[in-house]
């Protein structure tokens, strides 16, 4: 009965029209103060508790980091890599930019991030070399899903937060389904574009391949530094999160340069020599192979008490004036110049560019560019941990209540198996994710259906994975399917024509449900090998 008088108050507020947040947290309070044993206390205790919570503090650093990177031109490298990779298939430009979507997705951990970063760029490509805008939209709204289920993920932080997992193995889980999950929308992709004779893009060489992985390499460097770090033993995924944070902002300001007061100020100028240019580019490949080194070479050794801190810089810095030397030697013999020549003209053009970062920095800093992305975070992770909080607020009240407890009898009591169980908390997901907001929704569902698949032997990490793939799916769901409203105000369709558009595509997702719903190892075989299995007390 108590369960019955709970969920009842939480969906007439919604019915009401109130934010889903207030549903969550007026319910939980009025039905402690009419119904519950429950003292109004614990109301206060669990509301700091989630500000407390050391996992969610992850949170607002991802979101910065996703801000950042939206804001640069990331997302414009990333598409001409990913052009270069596989454009010259038929139908190769949306293959590009669902690969485009996998790759942000590895930078933001946020859905719509990731479809207004690449879908803004994308969509008018793709309509410009003779696709349809239906067909771009619904690709993008589709690939963009991949934002909260490639690692790092927003989403897996908070589920791992709920019923208190690994946020490593959560990170780890997602890897495998990830890249399975853009590989089937791109094989459906391949297969319309043979139907429908779809263009495809002139291969230009892996000189083109190339370049293009240069121009993205520092922005994905960045999943290197977040899952090696973790993965490393080097810092936990909270503490990943405000490095990633602190590396997109350095990226974006002065190293892309695509915001803040060094906006447009090239590295090089067309008046700098040839030769001071190749030696410039010299030194910033051993500059950049030395940075790498480091920072992969702490990951590896981080446990080693024979290598030490002087022992990688000297291996490294010797690497890198080898590196410099050779790149220098093969550019310099076509314009005549000796090495040292070179390397010594360069030597001006650092002094130029650090002398603009040193005057830049405080004003890049604190402009208004960078301000305006603060502050976009700042809404973003205010509205989200409010939902959050008050979810967890509920979630604190259905435990409270034995409600989870009471549950799990009753499905055991009836027959319940974990191939059943699963079909019901797929078709629970499926409809939930319809008309709330995923972490909200997980965060209710987490601790109701955690304890009984223990019961059932389902593996936790196995559910959080499956359970962020329902997710995925009612972020392009209707009526309130997040990606579909973000898709409609980037192309300036009505939601009914988006919806449309993405409805064939939402099919591959539901057989991709069905795989990882009742293929365990596709989410279980990577954290296993890595960290072992996950122990619930």
């Amino acid at each position: 009965m108590e369960s019955l008088i709970l969920f009842s108050l939480v969906i007439v507020l919604l019915f009401v029209g109130l934010p889903v947040g207030i549903c969550l947290g007026l319910s939980s309070i009025l039905f402690i103060t009419f119904f519950s044993h429950d003292s109004l206390s614990s109301v206060a205790i669990s509301l700091f508790g989630a500000g407390q919570h050391y996992t969610l503090l992850a949170i607002p650093f991802f979101i910065i980091a996703s801000s950042y990177m939206s804001t640069g031109g990331v997302a414009k490298r990333l598409i001409n890599f990913a052009i270069a990779s596989v454009g010259h298939f038929r139908g190769g430009l949306a293959m590009a930019s669902v690969l485009a979507c996998m790759m942000f997705a590895a930078l933001s951990g946020s859905s719509p991030a990731t479809v207004v970063a690449i879908g803004t760029i994308a969509i008018a490509g793709m309509t410009q070399v003779g696709y349809s805008k239906e067909f771009a939209a619904g690709i993008i709204a589709n690939a963009g899903t991949l934002g909260i289920l490639i690692p790092p993920s927003i989403v897996m932080v908070v589920y791992a937060a709920s019923v208190d997992v690994s946020v490593g193995r959560m990170f780890l889980a997602g890897v495998i389904p990830g890249l399975m999950a853009g590989g089937m929308l791109m094989l459906a992709i391949y297969v319309v574009a043979r139907i429908k004779k779809l263009p495809a893009e002139e291969w230009k060489g892996f000189g083109n391949l190339i370049r293009g992985g240069k121009e993205a390499g520092w922005g994905l460097f960045l999943v290197v530094i977040i899952m090696g770090g973790i993965y490393g033993g080097v810092f936990t995924p909270t503490e990943a999160a405000v490095v990633a944070a602190v590396y997109s902002m350095f990226i974006a300001l002065f190293v892309y340069r695509d915001m803040g007061p060094l906006k447009g100020k090239t590295w090089t100028n067309d008046n700098d020599a040839p030769h001071a240019r190749v030696g410039f580019n010299g030194t910033v490949y051993g500059v950049s192979f030395f940075l790498v080194w480091e920072i992969m070479s702490f990951f590896i050794f981080a446990d080693s008490e024979t290598v030490t801190g002087g022992d990688r810089a000297l291996w490294g810095a010797i690497m890198s004036v080898a590196l410099a030397i050779f790149y220098v030697y093969k550019r310099s013999s076509k314009i005549e110049e000796s090495v040292g020549v070179c390397l010594a003209a360069g030597v001006p053009i650092w002094g130029r560019n650090l002398s603009m970062m040193l005057r830049g920095f405080f004003p890049s800093l604190f402009g208004e560019e960078s301000r305006k992305v603060m502050l976009e975070g700042t809404k973003t992770t205010i509205m989200l941990m409010f939902i959050i909080a008050n979810a967890l607020l509920f979630a604190h009240t259905l435990s409270a209540e034995r409600i989870p407890q009471m549950i799990t009898e009753w499905m055991l009591g009836v027959g319940f198996n974990w191939f059943t169980f699963l079909i019901a908390v797929n078709i629970l997901l499926l409809i939930g994710g319809q008309f709330m907001e995923p972490s909200g929704l997980l965060v209710i569902v987490a601790p109701v259906v955690f304890p009984i698949a223990m019961e059932l032997g389902v593996d936790p990490i196995h559910l959080g994975i499956i359970m962020v793939v329902n997710m995925e799916i009612g972020m392009i769901t209707p009526p309130i399917g997040l990606n579909l409203f973000v898709t409609s105000g980037i192309t300036g369709m009505s939601l009914a024509r988006v919806v449309k558009a993405a409805m064939p595509f939402v099919l591959v997702l539901m057989v991709f449900l069905v795989l990882v719903t009742y293929i365990p190892a596709l989410s279980t075989a990577l954290p296993y090998s890595i960290m072992g299995p996950e122990i619930v007390q």
